[in-house]
Parts: structure tokens; sequence; C-alpha cells
């Protein structure tokens, strides 16, 4: 079958290999689609998480099971699915809490097993989804990402009627926004640095956009909230976004942090006490696939502007991850493997 092969930073080849077997409790999946995250770009351009070369990227993927092994139950061939792509030891306190997704020995597809960017990909039966025929295999490779944002956003202390402001437009960004939206917000700032990006968010729940290389994006947000908002989220990662996000908010007010920081950053902790101000943080997701794959089939979040491109795996290199680090009109590249 036609893979994406990595080997280590900016090397990474299409290649022909094996199709890979079915084992008792796991589900063979013809890949439909699959979207390059920016955990993905990061290993492309740094290697970090991968635990070994020749491991196939991709963690975003939705498809049909073609086959099954001994002692599946809840599939069969032929159904059209989605894959959660981490899973836990299941054994220490946080697994048996339900949250996976902080366990110390977290795995995930595309990462420290085989992924989605394949024809081809076998997975637990656990971490899989049903789809209902309603949603688009497309939409459904965003399952991932929106859980993600859902995750974020149920931690947070958010409610109905606050208002927020967003660092960040990338695909989480933006899926945060329409998130928000859909969740009672009432009044979402977003700042972005790339112009396609800020025109975006417009489409998916931001009220405002703000470049910040332009406009001090703390000062305007405090000029229409009459002294800050009740939750900030960082979802770019930097130091100067970190520090935005908690200055912007108002005394007692909350800044969630989505993103996953490349670097240390220095901040100043008399900004954060003198206001009383909290930092929050979240990872990743636990127990949330269901709600997303509720909430996109209903057709309840406009995702569809996040969708940029579509291209063959062949192709996703030059046209996948390269447009992605050159071209910030770019936003969610979807894979199409075969």
């Amino acid at each position: 079958m036609k893979s994406l092969v990595y080997y280590g930073s900016k090397d990474v080849k299409i290649e022909e290999i094996n199709s890979p077997e079915v084992k008792q409790g796991t589900v063979k999946v013809k890949v439909k689609f699959a979207g390059i995250c920016g955990t993905d770009l990061h290993e492309y351009l740094h290697k970090t998480f991968v635990t070994e070369n020749k491991m196939i990227l991709g963690h975003e993927f939705t498809g049909e099971i073609v086959e099954v092994g001994k002692n599946v139950t809840k599939f069969k061939a032929g159904d059209r699915v989605a894959i959660e792509p981490i899973w836990g030891c299941g054994e220490c306190e946080t697994c048996r809490t339900g949250n996976y997704n902080i366990c110390p020995d977290m795995k995930s597809y595309g990462i420290h097993e085989n992924g989605g960017f394949a024809e081809y990909v076998v997975v637990k039966e656990s971490n899989v989804f049903l789809l209902p025929d309603t949603l688009s295999y497309e939409y459904a490779a965003l399952i991932e990402p929106l859980a993600v944002v859902l995750q974020a956003i149920r931690k947070s202390k958010f409610k109905i009627g606050d208002r927020v402001a967003l660092f960040g437009a990338g695909p989480i960004g933006l899926l945060l926004s329409e998130s928000l939206r859909a969740a009672g917000a009432s009044k979402i700032f977003v700042a972005e640095v790339s112009e396609e990006r800020r025109e975006l968010a417009l489409k998916m729940g931001a009220d405002v956009v703000i470049n910040p290389l332009e406009e001090d994006a703390v000062q305007v947000i405090k000029e229409h909230t009459n002294g800050g908002v009740d939750v900030s989220f960082d979802v770019a990662g930097v130091e100067a976004t970190f520090n935005q996000s908690l200055d912007v908010i108002k005394p007692n007010g909350e800044l969630m942090i989505v993103s996953v920081f490349a670097n240390p950053i220095k901040y100043h902790p008399t900004t954060q006490v003198i206001g009383e101000k909290k930092i929050n943080s979240s990872l990743g997701y636990n127990n949330i696939f269901p709600q997303a794959i509720d909430l996109l089939s209903k057709g309840s979040l406009n995702v569809e502007p996040v969708i940029t491109s579509i291209i063959n795996l062949d192709n996703i290199v030059e046209d996948g991850f390269e447009k992605l680090i050159n071209d910030k009109k770019e936003c969610k590249i979807l894979v199409r493997p075969s």
C-alpha cells in the first residue's frame, strides 16, 4: 500500500509497503481523509514526539472498515468510522479517573504507532467510533481537532454570555471561535497576524478581528469590554501571545492554554496576582468524541471554511507540509490517500 514514511526532520518519503494485518480486537480501515495537524508539521520540521523512524504519521483520519479481527463485536466491514488516536495505559490513577489524555504513558496513532497518512491502517476496536450517514468523510476528518476544542471549552470557566479573546487563528483557533459562538459567547475577539485567517475567523464566529502587528490587541479588546474579557485562549503558543492572553482578561478572569509551546517563556507573576487571574490548560481530549460527532452531524457548527485544500497523498510534502509553512492562506489541508 502507499504510505508516507517518516525518517526524521524534513525526511519523509512516499513508499509502497505491506498492508497491515488485523489482529485480535482490531479493525482494518481504508482511510478516506486524513488532516495535517500542527503536530505533524512540527514533527516534519523538528522531530520531537515520534518514537521511531519509518513511522507513518497522521492522527486526524477517518475511513471505512474493510476487515475486522477476532473478538470484534461492535463493528463490521463497510462501517463508516472515525478514529480517536490516543489511549492511556489503563492502569494509572489518571486513566482510572477517565483522564487518559494526561496518562504519563499516553500513546497515539501517527506518533507511537502507524497512523493515517496511508491507504490502510489497523486500529484497536476501542478507538473506533461509528459515523452517521449524515456526516461526510471530509467533515469527519475534523472530529479530532474539534474534540481538542470542546475539551478546552469544557475545562475552562466559560459560561454563556461571556466575552472571550483568542490569540491565534489556525485550525484550532478557528474551530474554537465557531464553537464558542455556538456555546453562547456574547463577544468574540480574535487576534491573528494573517489577513486570510482573520477573514476566516469572521466566517467562523468572530465578532472583532485584530492584526496584532498593526494594533495593540490588548488595548483594543479592553476598550471594547470596559477592562477585559472573561476568558482568553492562547492558541498560538509563543511568549507574546501568552502575555497578551494574560493581560487581556479582567480581574478573576481565566487564561486557558490550548497550544503546545515549543520554547520556554518569561512572564511576570505580578500581572497575574494583582487581578487574581487564573491560568488553566487543556491537553487533547478524553471521552468527548461522541459529542464532537453529534455536533458535526447535526450541522451545529460551520466548519467548512477551515478546510482550505484537499490534496493527494503523493503531493503531501509540496502541497501539504511546505504549503502550510509558507502560505498562510492555507489552514486545514486534508489528504486523500487513494
